[in-house]
């Protein structure tokens, strides 16, 4: 499975039918069912490749202002949620995390308190594999890594968010007195 392909089934599952991402989740699961066994997994390996090259450090550090704190976990499931707004969103965030300040979502979530995570699409090709074999899916041989948290700078240190992040910090950071 090429790139494209990847990508192509989060774009049918979001095309003219925006949706939660538990129903880009729903639609993906749906399409990759009917698919060849081999074809699901690949698909979950490169959903792996895109977490691997997703877990940086600044990221996390946007999730963590976005979402009032963030686990390893949680920065999991904003991945995910991420996903579920398509190649561009992900690929942009991961080259300039402060860009999410400019996605609607990501601003209101400033007035709202709105958490973004969607640990549903990490597992599509699991659920897709299960509900076309009757298996779990085969173990991925791609490595998802992320920071270790004991090397991560200060997150809690606005004065580092406000450099790092600057847009993202301006609109979730209280206003020094």
């Amino acid at each position: 499975m090429r790139t494209d392909d990847f990508w192509a089934v989060i774009a049918r599952a979001t095309a003219d039918r925006p949706g939660s991402p538990a129903v880009v989740a729903e639609r993906a699961v749906d399409e990759l069912t009917s698919r060849d066994p081999e074809e699901i997994a690949a698909w979950g390996r490169h959903l792996d490749k895109v977490m691997a090259a997703s877990g940086t450090e600044d990221l996390w550090a946007a999730a963590y202002l976005i979402n009032g704190g963030c686990s390893e976990e949680g920065f999991d499931s904003f991945r995910g949620w991420l996903i579920a707004h398509g190649r561009d969103v992900v690929a942009r965030s991961v080259r300039e995390p402060d860009s999410l300040a400019e996605l609607p979502a990501v601003r209101a979530a400033a007035a709202s308190g709105a958490v973004f995570e969607a640990g549903e699409v990490l597992s599509i090709a699991q659920s897709a594999y299960q509900q076309a074999t009757g298996t779990d899916l085969p173990p991925s041989d791609v490595k998802v890594t992320r920071p270790d948290p004991a090397e991560l700078w200060d997150f809690d240190d606005e004065e580092e968010m406000g450099k790092r992040l600057p847009r993202l910090s301006a609109l979730f950071l209280e206003p020094p007195e």
